[in-house]
């Protein structure tokens, strides 16, 4: 068995110990909290239910499959892992158990908090606003898949480091694929506005999201990518960090 297969087979067990701790845990507390004993939905909003489950599934296969390609097995580590210990020395356990592990941990479970009233407990019928969420979130799931394959082929034939993409999607954005995932919370969110507009509150998920991605994760990687590309100063005085817009000359 290959390094690759062996990593993988090590995940798909953590994983399912995870989720036989998670259900036993829900278990244990039922009846604790009113998210795990909310109500069902009305008939209607089962289409929002089901619509939202497979939007979300494919979110998720998208990632899962993105990783998968890339990962070459446990050895493989995260340029951002590297950074993270060279910078804190002794203190990486702790930068890595606060900042890379529960940090994100956190952000993902404020951004799902807009699921409850688009799963379980709201009651609105089905709606317009309903269908421009599922324009949103279906938007974001293409963008994120097609900015990664634009990624994938050029790396591929780019012909060496130290060349930047700037086709497709990369033309009109330094980080297209982050955009995308930025526009599902904001999608998600949608749904759950749709189900209980009580819920207006959960916008606090996809903001935190958005100012994650705008104030840690793309300076970082801009950082990175200055050190490593001659042209990216210019790049990045002509092409938005984010939302895709046409490109500006330079100097302005």
């Amino acid at each position: 068995m290959s390094a690759r297969a062996r990593g993988i087979a090590v995940c798909l067990v953590v994983y399912a110990v995870a989720t036989a701790a998670a259900v036993a845990v829900g278990w244990r507390l039922s009846g604790a909290h009113p998210i795990v004993v909310a109500a069902v939905a009305d008939g209607v909003s089962r289409a929002r239910q089901v619509i939202v489950l497979v939007l979300v599934a494919a979110w998720a296969a998208r990632l899962t499959g993105n990783f998968l390609r890339g990962w070459r097995g446990l050895g493989h580590e995260d340029w951002r892992y590297v950074d993270f210990r060279a910078s804190s020395g002794g203190a990486y356990w702790l930068v890595s158990f606060f900042g890379i592990h529960l940090f994100p941990t956190v952000i993902v479970f404020v951004a799902c908090l807009s699921l409850f009233p688009a799963l379980s407990a709201g009651t609105r019928a089905f709606g317009v606003l309903d269908l421009v969420a599922i324009g949103v979130t279906a938007a974001a799931i293409a963008i994120e898949a097609t900015a990664d394959e634009q990624l994938r082929r050029f790396r591929r034939t780019a012909g060496g480091p130290g060349r930047t993409l700037t086709t497709g999607l990369w033309a009109r954005s330094r980080h297209p694929n982050y955009f995308g995932e930025v526009l599902f919370w904001w999608g998600l969110f949608l749904f759950g506005l749709a189900a209980d507009p009580a819920w207006w509150w959960s916008v606090v998920g996809p903001l935190t999201v958005t100012l994650m991605f705008v104030f840690v994760s793309i300076p970082m990687l801009d950082r990175r990518m200055l050190a490593r590309r001659t042209d990216y100063a210019e790049r990045m005085r002509s092409v938005p960090g984010l939302v895709p817009f046409p490109r500006r000359p330079a100097g302005v």
